[in-house]
Formats: C-alpha cells, structure tokens, sequence
C-alpha cells in the first residue's frame, strides 16, 4: 500500500466532503473492490485495504481532524506506525461493518474477529396460549387447566439425541470447533458447522424415540391461576413452560393471553361497569325505584326522580369491577332509558288520550322549548336575509 497517496484521493473525494459524501464513495468502491468480486487479484485486495484504512480515518470525526492538520502522523500512520486501527472496537468500524453487512449480506465481524466459538446449550422457544374467559371470570378471578403441546427432553436418551444417551462422537467435519473457516482472498470466513449445527460432536447412532432431535412433542396440564381484575388483553407470563431448551439449554416461558368476552348487560371501561336500564314511562314520569343487576350476581335498587328523562344517569358506588392490585371496586353508572308503552288496550288508549288532553305545555318543557326555537327559525327565514 503506497504510504503517499492521501486518504481523500483514495476514496476520490475533495477534502471539504461531508460525512454523506465519504460513505457513499466508499460504499461504491467497496462494492468495485471487493475479494469477492476480483477473485485473485492482488492488486484490487490492496485497494481494498487501502480504501478501508482511508474510510476508518474520515468517518472518524476526531480522526479526520488530526490527519488534517497532521497527515498520517496524527493517526498513528508515520513512519514505523502500523497505521490507523481497523478492527472491532476501532474508529470507523462499526459504519465499516454496517455498510459491509449491507451490500455482503453479514459475516464482516467473523472475518475481522474470526467468529465465536462452538454454540452451547440453547433456550427453548416461548410458547402462547390463547384464553378466553366471561366478564363474571374476570370479576371474581378463576382456576383454569389447560393442556399445552410442547417440546420436552427425550427421557430415553436424556436430551443428547444418542440411542441409549451413548457418548456422542467428534465431528469430523469441524474436528469437534463446531465451526468451519474458509480463505477468501483477505477476509477468513467463519461459519457454523453445518454437520453438527455447532455442538462440535456428532449422533454415531440416533434415538429411536426422538429421532436424535433431543426432545419429543409432548401434551402438559397446567393449572392456570387468573386474578380477578384482569382486563381484555391482559398477558401472563409462566417462567418455564415453554419449550425445553436443547442440548440441556433452560426451557423457554409459556404466555397466556386473555380475552373477555362481551357481556350481554355490561360494557366495561377500566373498573367501572355501564349499562342501559329500560325504565316505564309511568315510572319515569311519576318517580320511584328500579331494580338493576350486579356484576356479582345481586341486585341493586336506583331512585328516580320524577320527569326523569332517557339518557340521564346514576352511579352505583362500589359496584364495578375489581382492581387487579387492591381491594377498591370501580363504579356502576346506569343509563335511563324510558321505554313508551306499545300493545295498548282500548281502554288503555282511551286514558291515554284524555291524559293527553289534560296536559298542558307545562308538562312537556323541552317540546315547548324546541318549538318556540323553531317558530323563531321560521319568522327569522321568512323576512329574508338581513341588510
């Protein structure tokens, strides 16, 4: 590599570019330079190298500064210096490693860092489980068993996938490193071994029971604790009971998530409860009690005052849901709804008729209030618009 030529030749870029400007240089001679795409060629793998020093210094803010007003002194590239550090943990790295990831597809930190050793025991998947339970359920808290498939150890050959757990045998393929490497050009490249998926050792003769996969599909019958306050949605998290983990990893967790049913009678806002209650006319004109149910299965008594019209509401105290943490009790608001009587007898209408005529404009405020606005609408319109 020529210690002359100056870093923003190299990348091809003038010396006021800004950091947009030295990325995309970069990336475009990367891709130009590549091992991978000059196979052979010594030539383009020094470029390669010599492009990849020049981007750790200028993507560096505090490098790019000192090789400024030093030259490749201020960077540790003078004479007798190794010049600037690329490797994990060196300025300029990690841009390198994500521009490389990008147009290569993965594999930069393996070739700089010669990949990680052998995988070991792995964590078990996590497992859902769907629940669905009635608003009463959600009140008071329930006791539910549910039967979950998941993945348990082979009892016959204690996890290892070995008929009879017989000690397993070195990998040939990775001679028992659980990796493989490979020389491209300057890069090593380091993958997983692909006979042995890392463990380093290989099944001589597989388990008949799981087929030397190390576990087996299994039924489990937990029984599920649900508090009470729970709420539509609500997750709950069982440590452990998901998957079994492989080559002797920790089992994965089981989550439970919740849904509520709609309620026939209730409709559910946080720990309060709403709901509609039909009210007679008469009731409703002449005041008195209705009963409405309870959450809990009870019934509460509401007043009325008379002339009470649909759409007013009342709350109920104390009876709406349960917290989840505590021992409060959300409220219940009842809605009026008046209901006008229908399938009348002749006598019935005739009663009704006489009261009709009986009432005055007094007995009805709001339809005296909404027709005055509309005679005032009328008589507004009908003299036209205002000058």
């Amino acid at each position: 590599m020529s210690a002359e030529r100056d870093y923003y030749e190299i990348l091809g870029v003038p010396r006021d570019a800004d950091a947009a400007a030295i990325k995309s240089a970069f990336r475009k001679l990367a891709m130009k330079l590549h091992p991978d795409q000059n196979p052979g060629c010594k030539v383009s793998e020094d470029k390669f190298k010599e492009i990849g020093e020049a981007y750790s210094v200028l993507s560096d803010p505090q490098k790019r500064a000192a090789y400024d007003r030093y030259g490749k002194a201020g960077v540790g590239g003078g004479p007798g210096g190794g010049g600037p550090g690329f490797g994990p943990g060196s300025a300029g790295f990690n841009d390198f490693s994500d521009i490389f990831n990008e147009i290569f597809g993965g594999g930069f930190e393996e070739m700089f860092a010669g990949g990680r050793g052998r995988t070991g025991p792995a964590r078990g998947a996590d497992l859902r489980y769907d629940i669905e339970i009635t608003l009463e359920q959600a009140f008071k808290g329930s006791e539910r068993e549910i039967v979950v498939p998941r993945a348990q150890k082979c009892e016959p050959c204690s996890g290892s996938g070995s008929e009879g757990n017989a000690p397993l045998e070195t990998c040939r393929t990775c001679a028992g490193q659980g990796q493989v490497r490979a020389q491209q050009g300057m890069f090593r490249m380091v993958r997983t071994c692909p006979n042995c998926n890392g463990r380093g050792q290989s099944i001589k003769t597989p388990c008949k029971s799981c087929g030397g996969r190390g576990a087996v599909q299994k039924e489990r019958t937990l029984s599920v604790k649900i508090p009470a306050g729970v709420e539509d949605g609500t997750r709950i998290r069982l440590a452990g009971e998901g998957d079994g983990g492989a080559r002797g990893g920790p089992s994965g967790d089981l989550y439970l998530f919740l849904s509520v049913k709609p309620h026939a009678l209730f409709e559910r806002d946080g720990p309060d409860l709403y709901c509609r209650a039909p009210t007679p006319m008469c009731k409703a004109a002449l005041g008195g009690e209705i009963e409405i149910p309870t959450i809990e299965g009870d019934r509460a008594k509401v007043t009325i005052p008379a002339g009470a019209q649909t759409g007013r509401r009342f709350r109920v105290k104390g009876k709406g849901m349960t917290h989840l943490r505590g021992k409060d009790r959300g409220d219940l608001h009842v809605e009026l709804l008046v209901e006008t009587p229908v399938n009348l007898s002749a006598k019935q209408r005739k009663l009704l008729e006489e009261f009709a005529k009986d009432c005055g404009e007094e007995a009805h405020p709001q339809t005296q209030g909404f027709f005055a606005s509309m005679k005032k609408f009328f008589d507004a319109s009908s003299e036209g618009p205002s000058r």
